[in-house]
């Protein structure tokens, strides 16, 4: 009795509702010992405290198979066939990510295309990550969205054949479902217009081509005498064009060698004044050492006159009151 599906359960894809789980599963999960003392007697309202215990996700494990506690769960929801209203909390519960998977795991076996599109889309905007039981029963990481995705796409998700739903793009042609736009998409639209309006405003600062062509262009009338100065030069002898080219290549090295005659004279003379610099400025430096010395003499000798004359006050002073205690006449200075 505790494995049989409720009375006024209504059938899913044209069947009982457990028997979306493959037997062997289904009796794997009836022999095990969660289901046994965890999931005997729950109804919907219990559903909710059993759902946030748990701590991971995942199909059977191990080599005898071995059902995961999330597995149970499902299996109980498809007994019990709780309300949609419960089942869409479950989904949009953002407290408790794993009652969030079972809530989606359950709306996927159970729901229509409509509905497994309308209320699971929107989880690919949570990035959360989950624990997910392997084959092994090792622990792996995997991110909700990837999680919701596998349901949408693949064919079998936590070791149960998920029931067939229609295309998106058949649903999008006969209007029952808008074209959906990801967030990445907006994100490279987004992008893309940046990008546009950078370039208007560098094709406002900077000119086209063809007026910088324009610019560049010579006028009519310096093309015209261009011209003729080429057709004269084709005109001329070859002879007297040839002794015409040598007389220019022998001024040009004669203005060069003159240039490089008169650079080597700056040079010279750039050097010759940096060195009268140069002794300039020796010369200056030993006559101010010179006067720093003498005037470090003067102050030593008169400081030295200074104190010889105070150690001989000091002497006449002490000496007259010597002298005035024995009544005598003091010392002259």
């Amino acid at each position: 009795m505790a494995n049989r599906t409720v009375k006024d359960a209504h059938s899913i894809k044209g069947t009982n509702p457990q028997y979306l789980v493959e037997k062997i599963i289904r009796t794997r999960i009836y022999e095990c010992r969660y289901w046994k003392e965890e999931c005997f007697a729950l109804t919907a309202a219990l559903m909710v405290d059993k759902a946030m215990e748990l701590r991971y996700i995942g199909g059977v494990y191990g080599g005898n198979v071995k059902p995961t506690p999330f597995l149970c769960l499902i299996l109980k929801m498809l007994q019990i066939q709780p309300e949609k209203d419960i089942v869409v909390e479950f989904i949009r519960n953002e407290d408790f990510k794993y009652v969030r998977a079972l809530g989606a795991a359950y709306m996927r076996l159970t729901g229509t295309s409509l509905d497994c599109y309308k209320y699971l889309e929107p989880l690919y905007y949570d990035y959360r990550k989950m624990r997910r039981m392997n084959r092994e029963g090792k622990f792996e990481l995997i991110h909700m969205d990837e999680y919701i995705d596998q349901l949408l796409r693949e064919e079998r998700a936590f070791d149960i054949i998920l029931p067939r739903i229609q295309k998106r793009n058949v649903l999008e042609e006969s209007n029952q479902l808008e074209t959906r736009v990801s967030a990445i998409e907006e994100d490279i639209e987004e992008m893309e217009t940046d990008e546009e309006e950078e370039l208007l405003k560098e094709s406002r600062r900077s000119p086209t081509p063809e007026k910088r062509a324009d610019r560049k262009s010579p006028s009519p009338r310096r093309r015209s005498r261009i011209v003729t100065a080429k057709a004269e030069m084709k005109r001329q002898d070859p002879g007297k064009r040839h002794k015409e080219d040598d007389d220019r290549k022998r001024k040009s090295k004669k203005s060069r060698s003159d240039r490089d005659r008169h650079e080597g004279d700056k040079d010279k003379d750039r050097h010759r004044s940096d060195r009268d610099k140069h002794d300039r400025h020796d010369r200056d430096r030993g006559r101010e050492r010179r006067h720093k010395d003498k005037d470090r003499e003067n102050k030593d000798r008169s400081s030295h006159h200074h104190s010889r004359k105070d150690r001989l006050d000091d002497e006449i002073r002490e000496a007259n009151e010597l002298r005035a205690k024995l009544g005598m006449a003091p010392l002259k200075p």
